[in-house]
């Protein structure tokens, strides 16, 4: 028995190349994925901080879409402005501010994601949104 027919009878662990090759694949279409669709979460966390803390700036309705307007300039924000805000009055004499969008991500080609976000500042977590107008 020499060295050489002992190596051969020994199994081999471990990944292919070709194997290699698709997981590197994998990972990368993942990565790709996740750098367009992180930014427009960003920005929904942005819109969200920024109707909590417009919801008691105001008196009315105008005054609150104004300072959700100076908030939408701090916070480097486009998809939501003050008048894309739906204002509802609560059970306690204040405001209930909504929002919601969609986002639509080109990958290639045709491929695109389409991602809608909504949210709100009331209690029970319900989003008032607009009526849809018939075309």
């Amino acid at each position: 028995m020499s060295k050489n027919q002992h190596f051969s009878a020994q199994k081999q662990k471990g990944i292919t190349l070709i194997g290699l090759l698709m997981a590197m694949a994998v990972v990368i279409v993942v990565a790709m994925v996740a750098m367009k669709v992180v930014p427009t979460m960003i920005e929904y966390n942005s819109i969200s901080k920024a109707i909590n803390s417009t919801k008691n700036s105001g008196s009315t309705p105008r005054e609150i879409q104004v300072a959700f307007d100076r908030q939408k300039e701090v916070g480097y924000f486009d998809a939501v402005s003050g008048k894309d805000l739906i204002i509802t009055r609560n059970t306690d004499g204040g405001f209930d501010l909504h929002f919601s969008y969609a986002k639509k991500i080109p990958l290639v080609g045709p491929a695109s994601i389409l991602m809608e976000y909504s949210g709100t500042t009331a209690k029970n977590g319900i989003v008032v949104t607009k009526p849809v107008k018939a075309d």
